[in-house]
């Protein structure tokens, strides 16, 4: 198996550290948790051994602390200071504090300035220039298009896991559904659902998805909801993200 590989390896390139934290955070909750962190550290020890390497001192530490519970649980931040990921990489997690879908959310939203669903590569990626120069890190063109790309993956791959999952809804929609929808309820035409207009949206939601969504949850998706806005407003691919639906 490709992840497993990817742990014998003396430094973990930004694209395997990616495909490690996909594989193992097997329920997309953005941690690894009970039996996914013990089945990371069963693995990471097999590997090593395989490989013929020691655990690092990081590795026996993070192992002697999280091996021997099922109530263990980590994110994305600290699985990039366990493993001997690329040292240029793992500047960018040092720096950024992304430990909860709030945190991704906020970082997206500084790159997707226009709420258009796409984050401006080549802001990122002068943003990650500036910040290697700034560590006198050298690093060559082709690497850093490598880590903005990987960078981009993570960000949308986090951020439509968390979101969906920290408001426990099921609801999909398709683009035409969807458009429609918001068209609706953002009655003001101002180009986002504001407080007021989701309590009619959820409201119709779970009438439209009695088998999805119990109503007498509608106190929780709306605090969920909006603890992932951009201060009290969520644009259409906010809602987009939360409702799992396409965008034509």
């Amino acid at each position: 198996m490709a992840a497993e590989t990817h742990l014998q390896g003396v430094e973990i390139s930004a694209a395997q550290f990616f495909e490690i934290w996909n594989h193992y955070d097997s329920d997309g909750n953005g941690y690894l948790d009970g039996k996914e962190l013990l089945n990371f550290i069963q693995e990471l020890q097999q590997a090593r051994k395989k490989a013929g390497l020691d655990l690092t001192p990081e590795m026996k530490a993070f192992v002697d602390q999280y091996g021997k519970s099922t109530d263990g649980k980590i994110g994305i931040v600290e699985l990039a200071q366990v493993l001997p990921t690329e040292e240029n990489f793992l500047l960018f997690f040092r720096c950024q504090q992304l430990k909860s879908s709030e945190d991704f959310m906020q970082t997206w939203r500084k790159y997707d300035t226009d709420h258009s669903g796409y984050i401006e590569t080549e802001e990122l990626k002068s943003f990650l220039k500036d910040l290697l120069q700034k560590a006198n890190k050298q690093i060559d063109d082709s690497k850093l298009t490598e880590y903005t790309e990987i960078m981009v993956r993570l960000f949308r791959h986090f951020v439509h896991k968390s979101t969906v999952l920290c408001t426990s809804m099921s609801v999909k929609m398709c683009g035409k559904e969807f458009n429609k929808a918001f068209k609706l309820y953002d009655q003001d035409g101002n180009g986002y659902i504001d407080e007021n207009e989701l309590d009619a949206l959820l409201k119709d939601l779970c009438e439209k998805n009695k088998k999805d969504l119990d109503i007498n949850n509608l106190a929780t998706y709306k605090k969920n909801i909006m603890a992932l806005s951009d201060g009290g407003k969520l644009y259409r691919t906010d809602l987009a993200l939360i409702l799992s639906a396409e965008q034509d």
